[in-house]
């Protein structure tokens, strides 16, 4: 009986490796070895950077509505204070577009949270 040497299950493995790996750099992407590493790796990353991307994005609405704030007179503290005391419950993420795209709206929400720390 034939001996199997190059079997189809074989192939499909490596050819997925290298689908995987495709767009890496020189023979990371080419070579099954280097590529096995490389794709092994990119997924270490992926995973921790998905993990990642939900503080990146809440340190940005954070520092948008710090800005926004202090051309209100107020601080990040302060404005979160006073939106809190005020009972006015909106995310980080709202306001941080309300910030950019209607800063007229943003305004009167710093003159509420002003008037809810004033009293």
């Amino acid at each position: 009986m034939p001996r199997a040497i190059d079997g189809t299950r074989r192939k499909e493995r490596r050819k997925k490796i290298l689908k995987d790996a495709k767009g890496f750099w020189g023979r990371r992407s080419t070579n099954l070895r280097a590529a096995k590493d490389a794709v092994a790796k990119a997924g270490q990353y992926a995973y921790r950077d998905r993990r990642r991307k939900k503080r990146d994005f809440r340190r940005l609405w954070i520092t948008r509505i710090s800005a926004a704030a202090r051309m209100e007179g107020l601080n990040y503290s302060q404005f979160m204070a006073g939106l809190k005391k005020a009972e006015i419950d909106i995310d980080r993420k709202v306001l941080s577009n309300l910030a950019i795209e209607d800063s007229a709206a943003f305004s009167t929400l710093a003159a509420e949270a002003k008037k809810a720390l004033g009293a």
